[in-house]
């Protein structure tokens, strides 16, 4: 059995997220597995996925920023944005200088989003129920637009194929950027249809794709009883301050016991600090107050 922690997974495409949840299960030798943020089965890349006692972290990931590689493809609109739908309007393009710029016109306008309304077929939940099982069954949805970020929206480059346009473009954005959404917004507003061909994550907050390894990789590792790529769980809450407990306020927050929050001046008001004891990680609590109240209790 592999040791709980995370593990970076470069997600292979046409596979769900959940299939690759049971790859690690296989390997790891425990159902207690799980992943944070879902990609769709054309997708690939970095998939953050938690085993153990790190599944006990894996809420404080919700919030991480995201960074995509994508290829959009002009010409063609599909009835879920991406490859796997059914084809629902086609253009016949040229190629011309003009088309080249309206498409990089196109994706400078959706850099300045703030919200987004997310695909149909997506894992969005309307009153319990995931978004795309209500698509297929053909029942239509009044989707909610919720707040987006753009960070950065870069068209890498561009090329003319067989009456297509196919953009090459980076994103880095917020959690819960569709970017199947934004291809397909980019087809409307130029008028020539597009999709999201191909997509790759390439980041998740601290987590790069860099580090990430393949199904193979990992099945390769794993038979020589080498687990090296299994991180700390403690790893995806490098984003909060963290503070070293004394030995007086590990005994008070292991029973479950509120701290005096004399110390701890740098936390700000209801700011969560990862709490560590000896280098082991004991807590995740936050300050209300004059006291130290703990959210989530991770000594075991």
């Amino acid at each position: 059995m592999i040791p709980d922690g995370i593990i970076l997974l470069d997600k292979k495409k046409g596979i769900t997220s959940m299939a690759s949840d049971n790859f690690i299960k296989r390997i790891a030798g425990t159902r207690k597995v799980g992943h944070s943020g879902t990609l769709d089965p054309f997708a690939t890349g970095l998939l953050p996925v938690f085993t153990g006692k790190a599944l006990k972290v894996m809420r404080y990931t919700d919030g991480y920023d995201k960074a995509y590689d994508c290829t959009a493809v002009f010409g063609v609109r599909t009835s879920t944005m991406d490859p796997e739908g059914e084809v629902t309007a086609e253009t016949v393009l040229t190629g011309s200088e003009e088309e080249f710029a309206a498409v990089r016109n196109a994706f400078e306008r959706l850099s300045h989003i703030t919200s987004q309304v997310p695909p149909a077929y997506s894992a969005k939940k309307i009153d319990g129920k995931k978004a795309y099982d209500l698509a297929r069954k053909g029942v239509e949805i009044d989707m909610p637009a919720h707040p987006v970020k753009i960070h950065s929206l870069t068209v890498n480059s561009m090329r003319f194929e067989d009456g297509r346009i196919y953009a090459d473009i980076s994103i880095d954005c917020s959690k819960g950027t569709y970017i199947r959404s934004i291809c397909d917004d980019a087809g409307e507003m130029t008028g020539f249809h597009a999709h999201a061909l191909s997509l790759r994550r390439t980041k998740a907050g601290p987590f790069d794709i860099k580090d990430a390894y393949t199904e193979e990789m990992i099945s390769e590792l794993s038979s020589k009883n080498d687990y090296s790529f299994v991180i700390p769980r403690e790893t995806c809450l490098q984003q909060m301050p963290r503070v070293e407990l004394t030995s007086s306020q590990f005994e008070d927050v292991k029973l479950g016991k509120k701290i005096s929050s004399e110390g701890f001046g740098e936390a700000g008001e209801g700011e969560r600090v990862a709490a560590f004891h000896r280098g082991a990680l004991t807590a995740v609590i936050y300050k209300e107050g004059g006291i130290m109240r703990i959210e989530r209790m991770l000594y075991t």
